[in-house]
């Protein structure tokens, strides 16, 4: 329904009727239609976190060199669990533009980026946390752009993860701290 009709369009009138319940039935569990979008949008993250975390479990300790080389390989689990989601594409729009949803994505986005700074924090010893977590705060929203400009434009697929694959290498890079990554 959010594909076809948007978020602006969309009652709870029209979810009942498409789901074939009473107004009172859907009241009993979601207070609005930003409820609906709030559940949805939790069910996503929920297979987001699953893969983070199965992805994390792969590369701790395996070296800062391989988990810059792995990043790419997270951002297309992402981009196949979004794509494998229904509506996945307007939840994420929603939880951008309506304001009372924008908190879900910040708990989820800073969940991610605290989940990834710890993973990094033991390679980067001599690197302030506060800039790691920065920084991976800064990758994490460049990462849900592209997950969503993967939807919205025909784009070259290979081509975007290979750009973005150079881009989150350069995010492991400290020369002012002495880290360096010498690349694929």
């Amino acid at each position: 329904m959010l594909e076809q009709e948007g978020i602006d369009r969309i009652s709870t009138n029209l979810v009942c009727q498409r789901a074939g319940v009473t107004p009172p039935a859907l009241y009993r569990y979601f207070d609005d239609k930003y409820a609906i979008i709030e559940a949805l949008a939790e069910r996503l993250m929920a297979r987001q976190n699953v893969a983070l975390d199965a992805w994390v479990a792969r590369y701790r300790g395996a070296g800062l060199e391989m988990v810059a080389d792995k990043v790419i390989e997270l951002l297309r689990e992402m981009d196949a669990i979004t794509s494998a989601q229904p509506g996945a594409l307007w939840i994420m729009r929603a939880l951008r533009a309506v304001p009372k949803l924008a908190p879900i994505r910040l708990a989820s986005h800073n969940y991610v980026a605290d989940v990834l700074t710890d993973l990094y924090m033991p390679f980067l010893p001599q690197v302030p946390r506060e800039v790691v977590r920065l920084r991976t705060r800064i990758a994490v929203e460049m990462a849900y752009s592209i997950d969503e400009m993967l939807k919205e434009e025909a784009v070259n697929r290979e081509l975007v993860f290979d750009e973005a694959d150079k881009v989150f290498r350069s995010m492991f890079d400290y020369p002012e701290y002495g880290v360096r990554i010498t690349g694929k």
